[in-house]
């Protein structure tokens, strides 16, 4: 099993490119089988879960071919109406499948979710989604068995909480129902705005992208489709947060700097010196004393809950007390036992963690639990004493590509280590 092995490093200096947002694109490749054409996604990262998606898709039939960071979807063959367990457990958005092959086969039968193992993330909003517009759902055996009686018929439906992966998945399942549909309080991140706008591009008839209210006219057919993966917001912002724990100076190129507001903010309270371009944002904490800030998460524009945890690794380097509180997943937090073995200062109250930062970080054998916690751990070992050991990062291949080497050219000392084999 991989591991990273870290050694305290320098600040770190110079600039780092940002891939694909892997949670722009994972929808968009279901999207794919909307139509029956070849579709087109450039600026695809290399990543374990566009890996798992890519199997997902050609086990229900598609032909899928990769030039580089160019992804090919070719839809026209799909023939097994089935995302079975074994692919489905290991990414819960292989589930984005279920809206589309609803919506254009009339019946589908797709695997009950997992991924990280962490808080409740039920799939209840997907489904009252589809039966809105008619699709009718049975739950069974751990499966998702939906069935409509000739087309779906247009719809309203009001999230109750905003969902990402509800309103993808409701969004492209609308965009063949007979007649209008209203989805009120949908998501308004990046990524669902992309997947619309992608949408739009293979002949969807979408009103209000970028709001909270899409109204969708449905259509008989889409074209394939053709597009550019936005930058990953959330890769960008861990590199942010690796200048700052470090107290260096990178420029972050190739990224949208208005997906990051929320968090730019953060880090300027801190005392970060920010410099924003079109494309990028450099970060500057050399020479800096930075100062205690109060975070809670929210859903986009506020700030992420995916950012928190390595928010948090950088709060505990800060002198005085820091909080952060997630309201998104209040029990997103099995980072804080593992940043403690590095010496952070870390108590737990409900939904918020209160961080005593400033105390000097040693390093430790440390274990992942998810993404983003992995991602925290590999930042807080850049800034601790001795050797610091990351196991599991196959959490952490599942969302940053090549996340090592992007670190090295910074000047960090971040290895890989393959059954004992430093890389």
């Amino acid at each position: 099993m991989d591991s990273f092995l870290i050694s305290q490093s320098p600040p770190l200096k110079g600039s780092v490119e940002i891939s694909g947002a892997k949670n722009a694109v994972l929808p968009v490749m279901a999207a794919a089988m909307l139509s029956d054409g070849i579709s087109q996604i450039g600026n695809v990262p290399q990543l374990k879960d566009m890996r798992t998606m890519a199997d997902v898709l050609r086990v229900i039939g598609c032909r899928i071919k990769e030039d580089g960071s160019n992804l090919s979807i070719d839809s026209s063959g799909i023939n097994h109406l089935e995302a079975p367990y074994e692919l489905v457990k290991t990414m819960r958005a292989s589930f984005y499948v279920l809206g589309p092959l609803t919506a254009k086969f009339g019946r589908c039968r797709v695997s009950l979710p997992g991924g990280c193992a962490w808080g409740p993330r039920p799939v209840d909003l997907h489904l009252k989604g589809l039966e809105s517009l008619g699709a009718k759902i049975t739950v069974t055996h751990g499966y998702v068995e939906a069935e409509i009686d000739g087309k779906l018929k247009g719809g309203n439906f009001i999230f109750p909480i905003s969902s990402v992966g509800a309103t993808a998945n409701v969004l492209m399942a609308a965009t063949l129902a007979e007649g209008t549909s209203i989805l009120q309080n949908s998501s308004i991140e990046p990524e669902i705005t992309a997947l619309a706008n992608y949408l739009a591009d293979m002949g969807a008839k979408i009103s209000g992208i970028g709001t909270r209210t899409l109204i969708v006219e449905g259509v008989k057919s889409l074209n394939a489709g053709k597009g550019a993966t936005i930058a990953d917001r959330i890769e960008a912002g861990t590199f942010l947060a690796a200048a700052a724990i470090t107290r260096g100076k990178v420029r972050v190129t190739k990224m949208i700097p208005e997906h990051q507001t929320a968090l730019l903010e953060a880090f300027m309270s801190m005392g970060c010196g920010v410099e924003c371009g079109a494309d990028y944002v450099e970060l500057d904490a050399s020479d800096r004393e930075l100062s205690p800030v109060h975070i809670t998460t929210l859903p986009y524009p506020g700030f992420p809950t995916d950012m928190q945890a390595q928010l948090m690794a950088v709060l505990a380097t800060i002198k005085g007390t820091s909080s952060v509180r997630d309201t998104i997943y209040n029990d997103r937090f099995k980072h804080i036992a593992e940043l403690e073995r590095l010496g952070a200062e870390i108590s737990l109250s409900g939904d918020t963690a209160i961080i005593n930062g400033g105390t000097a970080l040693t390093g430790a054998p440390v274990m992942a639990s998810d993404l983003r916690a992995s991602a925290a751990l590999v930042l807080a070992g850049l800034v601790a004493g001795g050797k610091t050991e990351v196991s599991r990062i196959y959490h952490l291949d599942r969302g940053y590509e090549n996340f090592e080497g992007k670190l090295a050219r910074l000047g960090g000392n971040v290895e890989r280590q393959i059954s004992g084999q430093v890389q």
